[in-house]
């Protein structure tokens, strides 16, 4: 009989490895900081900001210390951070960047397969351009090229060519982000980026091994789907591959992990990992962003927390459930609810439109006094005097919609 996992232990042990079971105290700059995004492994960068940007807010939620330019600095100074693709754009250690040779190589052949349709035709032919004129002139961004060519307006698939060859070089490795003035990425040859140490390609046998082996340990548990997803550096096929050789080996045993709703599902578990207590999580509360590590696979947080959450971003307004950018609030190991919020820096005031329960869930008085500390947190964080709560912020539970 495989080893069975109840809920609360696997919400703890998945928990405890995200960085979210101890109290979000202690330093965070520096090595302190960089330890932090190697233990949660990558933290995705997203453009939106109606509170903090999210690799801002990940960060926060696990050291609230933590202030932005001290992630700025070990990315553009120090060179012990370094950003680019997961499941999407994210920051990682730069310790990987030998791994992701092998990625640059594949992102190639798929590029090539693809933006020759997306695209506008004459990227191509201004790889060289480019490259010369880094080499020759320093970093640039997408405003610094393109001259006299045609700028499109029909979003990103329209950009002009040079823009895409400057994606598709760094894509494939050829470039690295140097830095990000506001938001905007500015590129650089990647030997002037990644420092020379980093930059040697681990053999291609290794890697599958590695992603197998670092993505079940960040997870704790995992189907062999959930371990390919995690780096989306292997394919789900040659993730099933590993499983099936590693359980013959004795490295990994077969486990079932009961949900939220006492249902199963068979995943996979080092053994000694059944040998650890998680701890208990602090029973603060605190504020997530919607791209939180922890949340990023949300069918697994919906199996382990019961909490079903999508972005509605794209959604036109009036078909949102809850709201554009709705973030997650986590209590203890429970997921408790989902607030509207949104600071709004000129009037030196974070705003609080809505929060929604989960089910069972009440505001409490106790439960009210830690939300509105952690709102108080996230605003002094946001560059906000105060929190203001607009009228009829208090919601009832909704019903989960289907689909």
């Amino acid at each position: 009989m495989p080893e069975l996992i109840p809920n609360l232990r696997a919400r703890r042990l998945f928990l405890d490895r995200h960085a979210l079971a101890e109290a979000p105290a202690g330093p965070a700059t520096g090595a302190a900081l960089e330890a932090l995004v190697g233990r949660i492994g990558f933290v995705q960068v997203d453009s939106i900001n109606t509170v903090a940007r999210a690799h801002e807010m990940i960060l926060w939620s696990r050291r609230q210390t933590f202030r932005p330019p001290a992630l700025k600095r070990l990315i553009e100074r120090d060179r012990r951070l370094w950003e680019h693709w997961t499941h999407d754009a994210s920051i990682l250690p730069v310790g990987l960047h030998g791994l992701w040779q092998h990625r640059f190589r594949r992102d190639a052949l798929r590029l090539e397969a693809n933006w020759k349709r997306w695209f506008r035709e004459g990227y191509e032919a201004q790889f060289d351009n480019i490259l010369n004129r880094i080499a020759r002139d320093g970093p640039v961004g997408t405003a610094d090229v393109g001259e006299g060519e045609v700028r499109g307006k029909g979003g990103w698939w329209d950009w002009h060519p040079s823009k895409t060859a400057l994606e598709w070089l760094w894509r494939t490795g050829r470039l690295a982000i140097t830095r990000r003035d506001g938001f905007a990425k500015i590129y650089d040859l990647t030997e002037r980026v990644i420092p020379e140490v980093h930059r040697a390609a681990v053999p291609a046998e290794a890697v599958t091994g590695w992603a197998c082996r670092s993505a079940l340990g960040q997870l704790g548990f995992a189907t062999s789907g959930e371990i390919a997803a995690y780096w989306n550096a292997v394919s789900p096929e040659a993730a099933r591959d590993w499983c099936r050789e590693a359980l013959a080996r004795g490295e990994i045993i077969a486990a079932e992990v009961e949900g939220a709703l006492g249902q199963r599902r068979k995943a996979f578990i080092f053994p000694e990992i059944l040998e650890e207590e998680p701890p208990a999580p602090t029973t603060r509360l605190r504020i997530l962003s919607p791209f939180d590590p922890a949340l990023r696979d949300r069918d697994r947080a919906e199996f382990l927390f019961g909490f079903h959450y999508r972005i509605e971003v794209f959604v036109p307004e009036p078909k949102r459930v809850y709201g554009y950018y709705v973030f997650p609030v986590l209590e203890g190991d429970r997921l408790v609810g989902r607030i509207d919020a949104k600071a709004f820096r000129d009037a030196g005031a974070l705003r609080v439109k809505a929060f929604w329960p989960e089910a069972g869930v009440k505001l409490s008085k106790a439960r009210r006094s830690k939300l509105e500390a952690e709102l108080d947190r996230l605003a002094a964080f946001a560059g906000c005097g105060r929190v203001e709560f607009l009228d009829g912020w208090e919601r009832e539970c909704l019903r989960r919609a289907s689909g």
